[in-house]
């Protein structure tokens, strides 16, 4: 059975300390807790997070290659966040990685993970027709996951996780129609369906509509 971990607070609470000092550093940076400009200290970030220096020291190195934070000679480290042109490019870059895992999740998907695929779509349905939104939001995340590993490409899975996790906090406030939940629910139908009936073809147009709607739901 698939399991989900429908709290993101429970989810970092559970992690190892440096794992989850870096999502709550990720998660306060684009949520706009942390704004951009804003220096980080070692003492402060040590304090506010409760943890010692080490982690702290790891976690702006991880958050300076994710291109977060810039570290800047002798004047220390400041939050650089997330434009909205990057978010408009990082959707753009999704779409093409999405449709590429697509394709080879049709290609090479095993039983076990159509097996999945199929449960996790099923949830949705669930989660759909009790107009629960926040469960809904992580199952969606969870049958995209499904989608990445059945692509077989540890690179591509990697790389959307990544922007899967960028990306989840951009819109999250907004105001969704009534029909947000049987909208994404259809949309994930048609790419659940070209799978199962290995439809390369659809399968690839089905991911880019979504996507493009996603990206329309999450930046218009």
């Amino acid at each position: 059975m698939v399991l989900f971990k429908f709290n993101d607070d429970t989810e970092i609470s559970n992690a190892p300390i440096s794992t989850s000092l870096l999502a709550k550093l990720q998660r306060d940076i684009l949520t706009g807790k942390l704004k951009p400009g804003q220096k980080l200290t070692e003492q402060e970030l040590c304090k506010e997070y409760d943890v010692s220096r080490t982690p702290i020291r790891e976690a702006l190195r991880q958050l300076e290659a994710d291109g977060l934070v810039e570290n800047i000679l002798n004047r220390g480290s400041f939050v650089i966040g997330m434009s909205e042109q990057d978010y408009e490019d990082m959707f753009e870059m999704r779409k093409a990685y999405e449709i590429q895992a697509v394709e080879w999740a049709i290609e090479r998907i095993t039983e076990e993970e159509m097996d999945r695929l199929e449960e996790t779509f099923e949830f949705m349905e669930f989660y759909t027709m009790r107009n629960d939104i926040d469960k809904m939001l992580v199952i969606n995340s969870g049958f995209h996951q499904v989608i990445y590993e059945a692509s077989h490409n540890r690179m591509l899975q990697k790389l959307l996780s990544s922007y899967q996790n960028f990306l989840k906090y951009k819109g999250a406030e907004a105001v969704r129609d009534e029909n947000y939940l049987t909208t994404v629910l259809a949309e994930h139908r048609e790419i659940f369906r070209a799978i199962k009936e290995k439809d390369v073809k659809a399968g690839k147009l089905a991911m880019e509509i979504h996507i493009n709607r996603a990206k329309e739901r999450r930046c218009g």
